[in-house]
């Protein structure tokens, strides 16, 4: 960074990337900081900045305790390690202590075991208990699929079990000799004789009764915007997850024109957006969907555009640009572990869904756009439709 660099930032202000201080006396605050940074997006802390934005710097010697405190916070009062970075700037012959946070990759991290801290803005705020489950799903430490639900093993759909075990495995569950219990622990779909939610959500005689937040919303509006209540086709998509799948599929299916193209006359026209990007991207909210937050998926469809919007961001340091190349982290295990197995859930997969769609819809003439929205708590898949 340079001077001119420096003042740009300092001109703007603080915000959720930017913090100011004049000084750190404290540790312990520092920790904070460092943490809340690194359980959010990374950013960068600005020692030797009044609260009126202005340079005034740091002397030599607070410089050496500084980089002293900085070593004990991350390493001793966070209880996982980040390493940062810093960077010394004079300017105007006022020296500042620019401090860098990655973004972290380990979250939650926890200040003295006890807090966990995240940006709120250009603020911090103590993570209620359901954020700190998200942070640790985002790392990879907890999965939402394995967590336990009010249901046992009355609430599962036998019949439909049975037939698709016999499917994924070629055998027949009588054959196993254990009891039912047994084997639905020995697959994670049972825990403490409570269904896992994916036990739940995959093989459940009516999931939506438990968790009806985990649905689809489906609506198609008229025009561009989402007005009011006028809309042309409105459906609330619920079941098993193979079920909320087909039907999302079939909604939009029966709500998209159809081109003819270089077809017979008398062929039906293919769709104006090809069947295999959208049902990828169902598909993909349905795996990969953050399953701590209680919000269903959203199909909107415009006159302009399809929208498909999965709640939760992107796990770990995916981002909008590296999935688009195959990158790939496993949000919920289990649930694509049987979905995988499902010939009705064409599903790429490994990384290779996204790719996929990009290049289907290059060949197409279908613009897209990806977005990965902090604030929102959401991913979202745009489908311009051609005109």
């Amino acid at each position: 960074m340079n001077c001119d660099e420096l003042k740009a930032i300092l001109n703007r202000g603080e915000d959720s990337n930017h913090q100011f201080k004049v000084n750190y006396k404290s540790i312990d605050k520092l920790a904070v900081e460092i943490s809340a940074f690194a359980n959010s997006d990374g950013g960068m802390i600005i020692i030797g900045v009044s609260d009126a934005c202005e340079l005034i710097g740091v002397s030599k010697q607070d410089v050496s305790r500084l980089n002293q405190q900085i070593s004990n916070a991350t390493t001793n009062k966070i209880d996982k390690q980040i390493f940062v970075k810093t960077e010394i700037l004079v300017c105007d012959d006022k020296r500042v202590l620019i401090i860098l946070v990655p973004r972290g990759s380990n979250k939650p991290y926890t200040v003295n075991r006890v807090d966990v801290w995240v940006k709120s803005g250009a603020d911090k705020r103590r993570a209620p208990i359901e954020e700190i489950l998200r942070l640790a799903q985002s790392s990879g430490i907890l999965y939402a699929d394995e967590s336990e639900t009010e249901t046992s093993v009355n609430d599962i759909d036998l019949d439909f079990f049975k037939a698709r075990y016999h499917t994924y495995y070629q055998e027949q569950i009588e054959r196993l000799e254990i009891p039912i219990e047994t084997l639905f622990v020995n697959i994670k779909l049972m825990k403490d004789a409570k269904l896992t939610l994916a036990g739940l959500l995959l093989f459940g005689k009516n999931p939506e009764f438990v968790k009806p937040q985990f649905g689809i919303k489906a609506t198609y509006f008229e025009g561009c915007e989402i007005s009011g209540q006028r809309y042309k086709d409105s459906e609330n998509i619920r079941g098993k997850l193979i079920d909320q799948y087909l039907d999302g599929i079939y909604f939009i299916k029966r709500n998209l024109r159809r081109i003819q193209g270089n077809q017979n006359f008398n062929a039906p026209g293919m769709l104006e957006i090809p069947e295999e990007t959208f049902s990828e991207i169902i598909a993909n909210a349905i795996v990969h969907r953050n399953y701590y937050i209680d919000s269903s998926i959203q199909i909107n469809l415009f006159d302009d555009r399809l929208e498909i919007n999965s709640p939760g961001n992107l796990p770990n340091t995916l981002n909008e640009e590296n999935i688009k190349f195959g990158v790939h982290i496993e949000r919920n295990p289990i649930i694509l572990y049987f979905l995988e197995k499902d010939t009705k859930f064409r599903y790429s997969g490994k990384g290779t869904g996204i790719p996929r769609v990009i290049k289907l819809c290059e060949d197409a003439g279908i613009k897209t756009q990806f977005t990965d929205d902090r604030q929102k708590q959401r991913f979202s898949v745009i489908f311009y439709r051609r005109g």
